[in-house]
């Protein structure tokens, strides 16, 4: 993994020329990027208008939700112009396909898979190879990337934060939870419970969810032979990861968005959880806060 994260690194050194954003191969706008091999798929990418500052491009990476595609993802204006405005490439990976109820559909299995995956590849090992791909065709920094997502994709950027080495800037997670089951390595605590962490290390992140959610319920459902996971547990995982403590450090209960915050974390590396009144969707303003919020923690 290490020689990964410098052949990474050593891209970078490779792609920081000003002014550049078109890829090199022109895939991404109109026509999805391809990853050969065992762990490739397709991807899109969104680039921001054309920079004069030597400044490298941040990436944006958004999971798109059960059924879903990233070519969707490409027809949010809105998400499109907020990023481009803040010198982000908006990336979206296409899940794998698989047979669901009967039928064809796409989306993210993001928790290990046991003896019947729900699809062929290594959703971790695809990702990162989609970063490295960017890295050779743009002005990239990756480790300001930002991974996000809704619903399945929500749960996949935190399932991709979790288990990956790679550096990332944050976590943006919206409607979906840290799948069960949760990491295998952990700590013996004085009560003797295991307390699990992430082997990706600690992360900043912020997860949006609605209090009236159904679909993925704040507590997780069972879905025939997996669990969507309870978001308690999660944050629980991420907190001895960050080395936070139980208690947060701050609570704000105003306007659209109630959030608890853990940070006073001895890995200097905060967590923001916000809960609105709605139900499975993403709210309004929601890239706004996450990203504000976390270009406010650097």
């Amino acid at each position: 993994m290490k020689r990964f994260v410098v052949a990474l690194l050593c891209a970078i050194g490779h792609t920081l020329v000003p002014g550049v954003v078109q890829a090199t191969d022109g895939c991404g706008q109109k026509a999805p990027c391809t990853i050969e091999g065992p762990d490739g798929g397709t991807y899109h990418v969104s680039t921001p208008a054309a920079q004069n500052s030597p400044k490298p491009l941040k990436a944006f990476i958004f999971f798109h939700g059960h059924n879903g595609s990233g070519a969707g993802i490409m027809r949010n204006a809105r998400m499109k112009k907020t990023l481009q405005e803040a010198g982000y490439l908006l990336v979206a990976p296409d899940g794998p396909q698989f047979t669901s109820n009967g039928r064809t559909t796409r989306g993210w299995a993001a928790r290990p898979e046991g003896e019947n995956p729900r699809g062929q590849r290594d959703d971790i090992k695809f990702v990162e190879n989609v970063l490295t791909d960017l890295a050779q065709k743009y002005p990239l920094d990756l480790t300001r990337t930002v991974v996000s997502g809704f619903s399945s994709g929500g749960s996949m950027a935190w399932y991709f934060s979790c288990y990956s080495k790679m550096p990332l800037a944050g976590v943006v997670a919206v409607a979906g939870g840290l799948r069960r089951p949760l990491p295998d390595g952990g700590e013996i605590q004085g009560d003797r419970s295991l307390a699990k962490k992430c082997p990706g290390g600690p992360r900043k992140v912020v997860h949006i969810h609605g209090f009236s959610d159904r679909q993925v319920p704040l507590e997780g459902r069972g879905i025939r032979s997996w669990h969507q996971g309870d978001v308690f547990e999660g944050l629980s995982v991420q907190r001895h990861t960050n080395q936070c403590g139980s208690r947060p450090d701050r609570v704000s209960a105003k306007g659209a968005f109630w959030c608890r915050e853990w940070t006073r974390c001895q890995s200097q590396t905060p967590i923001r959880f916000c809960l609105h009144a709605g139900g499975h969707g993403m709210p309004k303003n929601w890239l706004g806060e996450g990203l504000t919020w976390l270009q406010n923690q650097q």
